[in-house]
């Protein structure tokens, strides 16, 4: 290993000049001497030389990190899969804070086989290094004890703790147990049964872990027609009802299909700071394990380094070995796998189970974030907007969004509604409702200028503070209009605006034709949703109110001295118009006075009249 700051008075310049053109690794240390990242290099100048250059592909994280940089050393290997190797191996070591670290931070149920003479088939959440065999892990507890309920109840296994050997039976200092007598174990611990036998046992307890039902049901099948053959009709009916409980518990598994070999899966899902990796285990036609293990990314990090990582740590803790054939949604590095196929899937069954864990990595996202959300509700506000700000390609947060929604029925009572959200909720004290003034007729590109020009005109008026996202309910028509304004107003390259279009996922920018797709199953479309749901909703209820009181307003209020009060009164009390034609003066004159009701009367008859 070389250390590249020995010599204070050498610039970090001058070290990453003095970097070979070969394949390794480089570490970054701090001021502290703390080893900050670990990264490999086919070539380390070149790779380490980009960190120093204005970029503005470089993320945040990036830079903050390159400003901690005080040293840095490097390591030469043979080939870029050494350096590779070598890589996971020192952040495993070292923990630097931007790599790529696994969270493990839930311990899961096992079923373990001992590693003893007469081994035992027990639960456990700790994993010991001693010989014994571990399968899962499952995902619940109650899963968990569905699978040794039924070995349990199938298999006649011994359940005790004694210490148990060849030795300690000949010299007869075990007696047989209350599940003995019961016909729950065979009894090996007063030579009832053979080691042979009972590793026969433990041999059809291992195929259940491992999703073959086929050995236990020959067993019991077996044992059920030989007692029945025997006349031990008590003896065949509890084989019989074990293997009811055989079905019962098949029917509890995923069943992929049954002419699907055996296989893993692995799916990957990327978010700014975290990625989640899915494991699938499919044997024999089910699914028998399913994990997933929660990765924090590292700032270069690729997909592929994230799939390799997780399948490493899976394959360590978890699978203890890998299938011939692997799913995979990213392609890892496949030259640390020996005697492994990964294909990524494009059609069938295969992608039909990829799908699969992709929704289960999904579902631990959702359950992650809700219970980080809980307690921080600022981190998943902040999460969204950076998510919109990438999403919509804006310069900055949207922390403040104004949405416009024009409507109309027939050119008649235009209006239009501004609906404002802030850090994505809607802040309903702040809605403005717009009665159109200039406009005749339904014209909503010269409705849309109008609107912003009053809005924002007043606002720059008023020095009052600009949205940082402008959204308009329209396409590219709507959007021009609303440009040509922004620029009239010299506010055109502070305040970006978007055109939605009619499908929810298109979105329109200023001079470019071509839509914008956002993405359907990410949380910035939910958001843009939700602002023009409640610009439609806004503008309509608005619409809704004026054309009912343009209706009031064209009959009864034309009368002369009768004012909107008595109005008001007398459709309170006669409901509808024409009640209130129907009725006399006398009755008129009880609810606004004989004056008035007289008024009423003579106009509701030259109406009628005319």
């Amino acid at each position: 290993m070389c250390n590249m700051a020995e010599n204070d008075k050498i610039s970090l310049k001058e070290q990453v000049a003095l970097l070979p053109m070969s394949a390794g690794c480089y570490l970054f240390e701090n001021s502290k001497g703390e080893v900050i990242y670990v990264g490999k290099a086919k070539h380390l100048r070149n790779r380490v030389r980009s960190y120093f250059v204005e970029n503005r592909d470089h993320s945040a994280k990036v830079r903050v990190m390159v400003r901690q940089i005080a040293s840095m050393r490097h390591i030469v290997v043979d080939s870029e899969t050494d350096a590779l190797l070598l890589e996971n191996s020192l952040i495993k070591t070292l923990q630097p804070r931007y790599n790529i670290l696994l969270k493990d931070d839930k311990t899961y149920p096992w079923i373990a086989v001992t590693a003893e003479e007469f081994p035992r088939v027990l639960s456990t959440r700790q994993i010991v290094r001693d010989g014994s065999h571990y399968y899962g892990p499952y995902g619940s507890i109650s899963a968990q004890r569905a699978v040794l309920d039924f070995i349990r109840e199938a298999l006649p296994l011994r359940s005790c703790r004694q210490k148990m050997t060849e030795e300690s039976i000949s010299k007869a200092k075990h007696t047989a147990c209350l599940q003995f007598h019961l016909g729950n174990c065979k009894a090996p611990c007063i030579g009832q049964c053979s080691r042979e036998e009972y590793q026969g046992y433990i041999d059809i307890a291992t195929s259940v872990l491992k999703g073959d039902l086929r050995p236990v049901r020959s067993y019991l099948e077996g044992e059920m027609m030989r007692a029945a053959e025997e006349l031990r009709f008590e003896v065949a009916a509890r084989y019989k009802a074990r293997l009811d409980a055989l079905e019962r518990y098949a029917s509890r598994s995923v069943i992929v299909s049954a002419k699907m070999g055996d296989m893993d899966i692995f799916s990957l899902l990327v978010d700014d700071d975290e990625a989640y990796c899915n494991f699938l285990r499919v044997r024999n036609g089910s699914i028998t394990a399913v994990h997933t293990a929660t990765i924090s990314v590292g700032v270069e990090s690729t997909e592929q380094d994230i799939m390799t990582l997780g399948i490493q740590h899976i394959k360590e803790n978890i699978a203890s070995e890998l299938a011939r054939e692997v799913l995979v949604s990213v392609m890892p590095h496949e030259e640390l796998f020996e005697g492994v196929k990964f294909t990524v899937p494009k059609r069938g069954e295969k992608h039909d189970l990829l799908e699969f864990s992709l929704r289960s990595a999904k579902t631990t996202r959702a359950e992650r974030l809700k219970n980080l959300e809980i307690h921080n509700p600022a981190r998943h506000t902040d999460r969204l907007m950076e998510a919109m700000r990438r999403e919509l390609r804006l310069a900055k947060e949207p922390r403040h969004i104004e949405c416009f929604d024009n409507s109309n029925l027939q050119g008649t009572n235009p209006v239009a509604s501004c609906v404002v959200f802030r850090d994505g909720k809607p802040s309903r004290k702040e809605y403005r409702h717009f009665n159109i003034k200039t406009v005749v007729g339904a014209d909503d590109f010269a409705s849309m200028r109008e609107i912003l020009t009053r809005r924002y005109f007043r606002l720059l008026e008023e020095g009052a503070e600009l949205p940082d996202l402008i959204v308009v309910d329209g396409g590219k028509g709507q959007l021009s209009s609303a440009y040509a304004v922004l620029q009239e107003l010299n506010i055109a390259d502070r305040v970006p605006v978007v055109g939605l279009a009619k499908r929810l996922e298109e979105v329109f920018y200023p001079n470019d034709p071509m839509p914008y797709y956002l993405s359907r199953t990410g949380e910035p479309l939910k958001v843009i949703c939700h602002i023009r749901d409640e610009a439609h909703r806004f503008g309509i209820t608005h619409h809704r109110n004026r054309r009912s009181k343009n209706f009031i307003q064209t009959g009864l209020e034309d009368i002369e001295g009768v004012g909107e009060k008595s109005i008001t009164a007398l459709l309170r009390h006669f409901r509808t118009l024409s009640k209130l034609r129907a009725a006399t003066v006398e009755e008129i004159a009880e609810i606004v006075g004989k004056s008035r009701a007289e008024k009423v009367v003579a106009f509701l008859q030259a109406e009628k009249e005319n």
